[in-house]
């Protein structure tokens, strides 16, 4: 009876939208997610239990035609066939504001439970958002929010990513010798937030260049009147041209082809088959590609775990973003491209911080799947503990060894850097995971970790205020002055407290070690402090056990990485959260960014951020 119901619901979903504008489809089997993508991270989350009872759940994108949201699409319905629930893809044939908040009103009115939706603008659909979620209808984001509060948000870093494209244009430019001229900009509107921060990052590129960025024009993301746009922009002798999402970017890429002059640089945003042909064919020199599978996936699985009464406090999860270039290379996590197998027993060495924190064991893994993948050889050589000396001991055996790359966590951006240098001159491709050092590598594939301390430190004033605490003093753990990751995490913490009403003391040093970031974590809370943070895995786990031995559950701690320790004292109280990165696809990228050097493709010294989610108790 109930599958009755739930069909008779859906037809009715069905016919709403047939009349509204609002395409609807649920495929029969879920189609696969591309090969090789991954989650950000092992979100809050990734393991939600299978739903209690019929779940019905609308999936409303801006509309239904461009592949980046089918492909979201597919990965919402892979995650739908995993939990047991009904996603109905309910999106307009096109973008517009009107139609999207039909489709919002409709699926309120056909009795579904949650909505995950991509907002065409911060604004037009907020109304119908709040009327939903007061008639208890769960929001999830994917890809672009609107101004209104939801369970949680999977969507790329847009403005890192808009500037990262800004930066391959200036890249290519230049080395054609073109250091001035006009670039012209395609947007989709001035209101949809992630184009617009995609074009903001874009034009940051760009500060203190030589260029001329023209006044942007709009082009509703639609292939034809972007290419419209992008021919005028070619009459006024551009250089340049930048498309800020799939429509964008393919009316880009056939302008610069219909007029012949395959000098003009085009850039874009989201992979098609389109765009892969255009870029292919040379008349597109790259795109930023998303993983909206990702997206949708991870969206489905959070609207299932806040229907089952889990909070996920709002959290925003960056999915990632790669540069996909000619032949569908590309330097990037989860990018879902086929990494180059090995025409030899290439010898990688693989040289994390130390050899023993379960980070750096998990990036160890990630690398060793790769490398049975590929064909060739990974020797994970790390020193025991954190110590320059031996580091700089290791790059000089992964020489001495006759390895061909070396694939390095560097414990300070100066200290192995001549050991670096060395290696480089000597012909051996250098390939940075988690942190880099000051020396030229073919790709890094990290964590934004300023970003990601901001957000630590967001979670942190989140359950401070909640908790009626609005002033004291917070403790900072720290693994030394030196290491870059842990540096940019504790900056971007401290910027989030910036105009607040607390002390921020002074770091203390502990080296990773967990013992001694006991002690400083109970130094401090000797000192009266209201929260802690620790700035990496010992730290965090430091913090976490000096917190369970003074008894005051009060003090909030809040750390950095994954391990069954720092899982245990969250799940046990003593730590409110922890960020957690993807040290596996650090690992995993590397050994394919370092196999696709030795065999002769340039990756361009591409920096990757292999995202982070924010897991709780």
């Amino acid at each position: 009876m109930k599958k009755k119901l739930l069909a008779l619901f859906s037809c009715a979903a069905l016919l709403a939208a047939s009349i509204t504008g609002c395409s609807s489809s649920k495929p029969a089997e879920s189609a696969a997610a591309p090969a090789g993508s991954e989650a950000p991270a092992e979100s809050a989350s990734a393991a939600a239990p299978a739903a209690t009872g019929d779940v019905k759940i609308a999936l409303i994108t801006m509309d239904s035609i461009d592949q980046h949201w089918v492909t979201l699409n597919e990965g919402a319905q892979k995650a739908a066939a995993e939990l047991g629930v009904s996603v109905t893809f309910m999106s307009p044939n096109t973008k517009d504001d009107a139609q999207q908040i039909e489709c919002v009103n409709n699926a309120v009115a056909g009795g579904y439970q949650a909505i995950i939706v991509a907002a065409n603008g911060p604004d037009a659909i907020s109304s119908a958002l709040k009327e939903a979620a007061s008639s208890g209808v769960k929001i999830v984001y994917v890809d672009s929010p609107a101004n209104v509060d939801a369970e949680a948000t999977f969507s790329t870093d847009n403005e890192a990513a808009g500037k990262t494209a800004g930066e391959e244009m200036i890249k290519a430019l230049e080395t054609a010798g073109v250091t001035s001229g006009k670039i012209g900009i395609v947007n989709v509107n001035a209101a949809t937030d992630s184009t617009v921060k995609r074009e903001n990052g874009f034009r940051s590129a760009f500060e203190g260049k030589g260029y001329e960025l023209m006044e942007t024009q709009y082009g509703e993301g639609d292939a034809a009147k972007s290419q419209t746009i992008a021919e005028n922009y070619i009459t006024q002798g551009v250089v340049g041209i930048f498309g800020c999402n799939e429509g964008s970017t393919t009316g880009t890429g056939n302008a610069i082809k219909a007029s012949g002059n395959s000098s003009i640089i085009g850039v874009g945003f989201d992979k098609s088959d389109a765009i892969m042909n255009l870029i292919n064919d040379g008349f597109l020199l790259c795109t930023m590609a998303q993983n909206p599978d990702v997206m949708g996936e991870e969206g489905v699985k959070a609207a299932v775990a806040a229907l089952n009464g889990e909070s996920l406090g709002g959290k925003v999860t960056d999915t990632g973003v790669s540069v996909i270039s000619a032949g569908g290379s590309s330097a990037a996590a989860a990018s879902g491209d086929t990494a180059v197998k090995a025409s030899q027993e290439w010898k990688i060495a693989l040289i994390t911080m130390d050899s023993i924190d379960q980070h750096w064991v998990t990036l160890n893994d990630g690398a060793q799947k790769a490398a049975a993948e590929l064909g060739v050889s990974v020797t994970f050589m790390s020193p025991n503990t954190k110590d320059d000396a031996q580091q700089i001991e290791c790059v000089n055996n992964a020489v001495a060894g006759g390895y061909q790359a070396i694939i390095v966590a560097a414990n300070g951006p100066d200290a192995i850097s001549s050991a670096l240098k060395e290696a480089a001159s000597s012909g051996v491709k250098i390939v940075y995971v988690d942190s880099p050092a000051n020396v030229d590598a073919e790709a890094t594939f990290s964590t934004d970790n300023e970003a990601a301390g901001k957000t630590a430190g967001e979670e942190m004033i989140k359950a401070l205020e909640t908790a009626g605490v609005t002033s004291g003093k917070i403790g900072i753990v720290n693994v030394n002055a030196a290491t870059d990751s842990t540096v940019k995490r504790e900056n971007g913490f401290r910027s989030a407290f910036e105009g607040k009403g607390y002390e921020l003391m002074e770091t203390q040093y502990g080296e990773g070690d967990a013992a001694k970031s006991q002690t400083i974590a109970e130094n401090y809370i000797t000192q009266g402090v209201v929260g802690i943070f620790g700035c990496n895995e010992g730290s965090t786990t430091g913090t976490g056990n000096a917190i369970k031995a003074s008894g005051n559950s009060s003090i909030i701690g809040v750390g950095f990485d994954k391990s069954d320790a720092i899982m245990n004292l969250i799940n046990d109280g003593f730590l409110l959260c922890t960020m957690a990165q993807n040290p596996d696809v650090m690992g995993e990228e590397g050994v394919k960014a370092a196999v696709k050097a030795l065999e002769g493709e340039s990756l361009g010294g591409a920096v990757q951020d292999t995202g982070v989610s924010v897991l709780t108790k």
